[in-house]
Parts: C-alpha cells; structure tokens; sequence
C-alpha cells in the first residue's frame, strides 16, 4: 500500500480495499468521500453480543444473544407458512421464527443441535419470539468467542449493508493508528475545558468495550460523543463571532437621537414607554452612536411594545440624516408595520416608502425612485426590500422583524444595501417569538441580546382552556354571550396543508356555519387570500365594533390591536406550534376586561399534542412556552428551517448538548485571541460548503 498522507481530509475513501467507483459515490449519498467523513460518520445506536442473555431473563423488545438446544421444529401453516423451533437452555424456553426458509436451512436445525443467536426478542402467539434471528453453530469442538467490543449499527443507505460499513469504519481506524486525525483543538484548550484527544474519542465510538456505559452511549450523553459535539458546536459558534468580527471591522455611520424631535414624538403617544421598553432604547441608542455596525437582537413576548422602540431607532437614523429600512416576513406583517410607522411617524413630517412583490410595475418605478433619491426616508416591505435593482440613497439602519423566518445569508444581503460612502447599516433585529437561551446561544451568538421582559400596564392575562370538538355547540353559546355583553371575539381556523386556498375555503365554510348559528352577530371573515384593501377594510370594522365576531386564518397572528376582542376560539390547536399559538393568543387580553382563550381540539390527541395544550393552558409566559416547544419540537421546528437550515448538525444535538454550551462560549473567545490560525481549520473540518454563508 502507498504511504498515506497526513491529513485524513484529503484522502478520498478509494484508498480503502474494495472501494471502486460505484461504492464510493453509495458513500457519497451518505456524505462520505474522504476518511475524515468515515470516521465522522457515527453509529446511531449499538448492539451489544458481549454476552449471553439466559432465556429465563429475556424481557420483550430487548436485543440479545442467546444460547440453547433446539428441542423441536415444525413448519407452521397460518397465514403465512413459517419455521418454528423451539430453542431451551436451563432457565427456560423461547421461539425462533423462519417465515423465509429453505430446504437445507430445514435438515440442519434439527433437534438436539445446539445455537447462539442474536436478535430482538417479541411478543408472539407462543410467547417470546425472535424472527430470523442471526445464528450459529455451536457443535463444534471449540467454543465460539462471544464479541469483545459493542456492534456499532450506522446510518445507512440503498445497496450499503452494515457489514460493510463496519468493515470500512474498521479500515479506516488503522489509517487513523498510522496517522491521526489532526488535532485542531490546542493541548492547553483542551485541558482546560477537560476534552480527550479527538482520536481517541474516534477509536471508542466505532468500537466500544464490553463494558462501555451502553445507556449513555444510546442517549449521546457519553464523555468521548460530546468530545466531537463539542468541536461541532464551538466550529458553529466560531463561525458567527467570525461573521460579526467581518461585520464590525467595516465602518457604519453614527446616529444620534436629536432630543426635540425625540420629545415630539413620545408627547403624541397616548401612554408612557415601559421601564424595559425604555431600558432596550437605551441599549440601542449606545449601539448606533458608536461607528462600528450594531448587531442586536431584541426579544420581546407578544404586545410588549417591539414596534415602537424600533421606530425610536428609526427616529435617531432619520434625525441622522439617513434612511431605514424595515423588513417583514409576510405581506400582513409589512402592512401592519406600515399602519405603526406611518401613524407616529408621519405627523412628525417623516416620509415613508412601501416595497413589497404585490406592487404594480409602475407602483414599483416610483418606490424606486424614492428610495434612492432619499425621499423616502423610513421604507417597510417584505424581502423585495433585498433585490438586486433596490437602491438606497444613505441606508443608515436595517431593522428585520421575526428574523427567524430569514435566513441568515437574507439578512447580510440587506446588509450589503449600505451607503454609497461604504458604510454598513446598523442591524436591529426584533422577535416576538421568545427563543430559548441555548438557542439564542447557538443560533444568534453573532448578536447582543436585549428583552423586553415587561408587558404594558393594563394587560389582562388569558385564562386558557382545552375543549373537545365534540363540545362545540356549549362554545358557539359562549361566543353568544360574550358578543351580547358588548364584547368581541375571534374564532380561528387551521388547516394542516400549506395551502392558501384551501385554508379561505375552510374559512369561509366555518363563517357561513357561525352565521347560521349565531343570526343575531355581526360575522366578518379574513383569510390570505383577500386583497390587502379588503383585508384592512375587515379589519378595521372590526377595530371600530362593527363586526362582533371576526372568522380568520392564522394570519392574524399579527393583526390590529382590539382591546374590546376579550375572546378567541381556535379550531385544531393541534396542527400549530405551541409559539404560534402563543403568538394568537395574544390578540386577546389588550384591553381591562377578563379574556378567554379556547383551544378546541379534535379527537384523538397524541401524547404530545396532549403535553403541548397542557403547556399552552398552563402558561402565560412566552419564555417558558418557548423552552417548553424546544423539548418537544426540536430547534428545527421552533426555529424555522431557513435558519436551521444553515446549521445542519452532524452529531451535536442543540438539546441533549446544551449544558456544553458555556463552555464552547469560553472556547470560542480563547480560540480566536490566543489560536487564530485554527478557527479556520475547525470551521472548514465541521461546515465545509455551508461556510459560504459567512463569507459576505
């Protein structure tokens, strides 16, 4: 064999015996092409044949190996013809079920042989079963020696057996005896945060001992699986401190408030900022005074007041001399910006631009215009705001709402929209979808945090219950009562198809249904598929108590604020996230008034629909809900996949390996000021291609 080179990335898995052209791209589907990606490719789970389960011990749906004499056979003719012996040693009896079998297969297991098998042991017609249980010989002379190492069981594809990726695996554990992996965490890095060498960490997980912790390995949790979750974290996290050292390296333009137009603006608001609404304005004011870009984060449970300090941050750019932008994810969200914007802001003389994929071509010219000519100098829009042919005359701050639903390359393309003296934008990113700490952590280490962890005074909170659908008529009379006593009330209905159409139709079929049943309310109904005048028309007669009871999709997830609606009905709470439940509930409860919110859900629940209702009826707390729909959703679900998207975890696991997380913090600070050299090599090890989108 030819001398091996050092690195074990640039050597492709043809170097293996065996490995042609047709094996190899087989190894590709699974992401396999070098022997780094082998010896990173880590088994799922491991079966363990170290030692002999007596039959007497066996419990149902538990892997083991097993030995005994076959004391009958038969072939069984049920609806399936099958094989059946019957295998006992001293401490009992169990079944060994062929449904494929052959004629030679049937004259060798024969009464009096002896067997070693392997298998899962169920529940059958006779008891314990294994079905085409692994077996073997035990006649001859020698005993056979049981495995001294755990079978590791990996993740496979089409025409990839276990066998032969665990002959692989094997193969390239003696490539790495020859030449380690290298290793890109320093000795002093490692001690400190008590690591083992990665190598090592390699050798144990493709073949543990004996007598390994098998529970831990099962579960992720083993000190040599969180070593590498541990590399993959920190390489994640290095990649964020480095996009925003890129990011802060590049000059952005001072903004300071100018404190009359400051006080203009606060006298016309009908109430007083909140202590944390003025706290997070201050934090903000510091951020875009300095010439360096801001990049922050603000998080605030649903109607703490978002909104309004960021139009504070608009007010300091405009004062400024520049313009800001602000970025939704959907039309609805947009307009409802719009509505904000223009109410505090146009009074004070202050113009505003409007971009969205809905505008006429020529509608379209003249926003254009306006923006690069500095007319416009706060604009609200969707992603049509980051197109190429959108120009800006001074973009002074870009504030982008529920970024979650961005990716993160979407939002560092806006960021290319700075000023043509080559300044960045100030960055101010807003959600009202809380985000669990080791989340934010992870997914947002390239930003400062501020929350607004204080609701308006006057919210009432929502009283929440969970209501059989099969109680629907007792709900229908509880909206009676509520529109008669000069309330409002919303009922809101879900489907689970992604699907526009389909959700205005179950709309309107739920609104002709409540109009029927409740002749004497005013109905109104608003969907997605409504035209954006028909949509605002509805809602406003539903702000002005022209309507009692307002039938909408989801899309007033976002909507107007109406303190007079005390009361929201939501129809398969099932089929959403416990976030965007979260986010409907909050339609209600703005004004003094007792509110209610029903979630009437169809039978029958799942176990952790059951646990997710409970969670909504028991809470109020957005960041409790949060943390509660991480547990049972998984990042990728609370996140969204665009932003997931980009972090595609190979073993870490957000969850299971959050208590890592400080210490990949630690690890990150000290890697890029003492080991700068390395960062680069541990990002390019762990993200490969997907390293492009820090590249900006």
């Amino acid at each position: 064999m030819t001398k091996d080179p050092a690195n074990l990335d640039q050597v492709s898995v043809t170097a293996l015996k065996g490995v042609g052209g047709k094996l190899a791209e087989k190894l590709g589907k699974l992401g396999i092409n070098t022997l780094q990606d082998l010896l990173f490719h880590l088994p799922l789970r491991y079966l363990d044949r170290t030692r002999v389960t007596p039959i007497g011990a066996l419990q149902p749906n538990v892997n083991a190996v097993i030995e005994g004499e076959i004391r009958a056979v038969d072939v069984v003719y049920g609806r399936r013809r099958s094989l059946v012996c019957r295998l006992q040693d001293g401490s009992g009896t169990t079944t060994l079920r062929f449904y494929h079998f052959s004629g030679a297969q049937k004259q060798r297991l024969t009464p009096g042989t002896r067997l070693r098998c392997f298998g899962e042991s169920r529940r059958g017609a006779s008891g314990l079963e294994f079905y085409h249980p692994e077996y073997e010989f035990l006649d001859g002379a020698e005993a056979v020696a049981l495995d001294d190492r755990l079978t590791p069981v990996y993740p496979a594809t089409e025409g990839l057996t276990q066998q032969r990726i665990r002959a692989l695996a094997s193969q390239a554990l003696t490539f790495l005896d020859r030449h380690p992996l290298t290793e890109l965490l320093p000795e002093d890095l490692r001690r400190e945060l008590d690591q083992v060498p990665l190598a090592d960490a390699l050798r144990y997980l493709h073949a543990p001992p004996r007598r390994a912790d098998v529970a831990r390995l099962m579960d992720g949790t083993h000190p040599y699986q969180q070593r590498l979750a541990f590399e993959e974290l920190l390489a994640h996290h290095l990649s964020l401190l480095v996009l925003r050292q890129q990011t802060q390296a590049e000059g952005a333009p001072s903004l300071a408030p100018d404190p009359a137009l400051h006080k203009q603006f606060l006298s016309q608001l009908p109430f007083q900022l909140t202590g944390a609404q003025q706290r997070v304005s201050r934090e903000i004011a510091e951020d875009l005074v300095k010439p360096i870009p801001m990049l922050r984060l603000v998080q605030g449970d649903v109607g703490s007041g978002k909104t309004l300090v960021a139009a504070l941050a608009a007010l300091t750019a405009v004062a400024s001399g520049y313009q800001a932008a602000i970025m939704a994810p959907t039309e609805i969200l947009a307009e409802q910006h719009r509505n904000n914007f223009g109410a505090w802001l146009e009074p004070l003389g202050i113009e505003l631009g409007w971009l969205t994929g809905r505008l006429t071509a020529a509608r379209r010219r003249e926003q254009l215009a306006r923006l690069a000519s500095g007319e416009a100098r706060v604009v609200v829009g969707t992603h049509a705001l980051f197109q190429e042919e959108v120009e800006f005359a001074n973009l002074g701050l870009v504030i982008i709402d529920e970024q979650h639903r961005f990716g993160v390359h979407q939002r560092l393309e806006l960021r290319q929209k700075g000023s043509r003296t080559g300044l960045r934008p100030h960055q101010l990113i807003m959600t009202a979808t809380p985000i669990p700490r080791t989340l934010a952590m992870s997914a947002y280490a390239d930003l400062d945090t501020s929350v607004i962890d204080e609701l308006p005074p006057g919210r009432t909170p929502v009283t929440t219950v969970v209501i059989s659908e099969q109680r629907r008529p007792e709900v229908i009379e509880r909206v009676s009562r509520a529109c008669e006593q000069g309330r409002q009330a919303y009922w809101v209905c879900t489907l689970i198809e992604e699907s526009e159409t389909l959700a205005a139709q179950a709309a309107e079929a739920t609104a002709e249904n409540l109009a029927a049943a409740l002749p004497h309310l005013r109905v109104g109904l608003v969907h997605g598929r409504l035209k954006a005048k028909e949509k605002e028309a509805v809602m406003a007669a539903f702000k002005a108590a022209e309507l009692d009871l307002l039938v909408a999709t989801t899309v007033i997830e976002v909507g107007v604020d109406v303190p007079n609606a005390s009361l929201m009905i939501i129809e398969n709470p099932e089929r959403l996230g416990l976030a965007q439940l979260h986010q409907l509930r909050g339609r209600v409860g703005r004004g003094s008034e007792a509110s209610h919110c029903v979630l009437l859900y169809g039978s029958p629940l799942s176990r952790q629909s059951r646990e997710r209702l409970a969670v909504m009826r028991d809470s109020s707390d957005g960041f409790v809900i949060a943390e509660r729909d991480l547990e049972l959703r998984g990042p990728g679900e609370v996140l969204g996949t665009r932003q997931t998207g980009e972090m595609q975890f190979r073993i870490a696991d957000l969850q299971r390996d959050a208590d890592l997380l400080p210490r990949v913090q630690a690890g990150a600070q000290q890697l890029l000021g003492r080991h700068p050299a390395l960062c680069n090599a541990i990002m390019e090890r762990w993200l490969g291609d997907n390293r492009r989108y820090f590249q900006v």
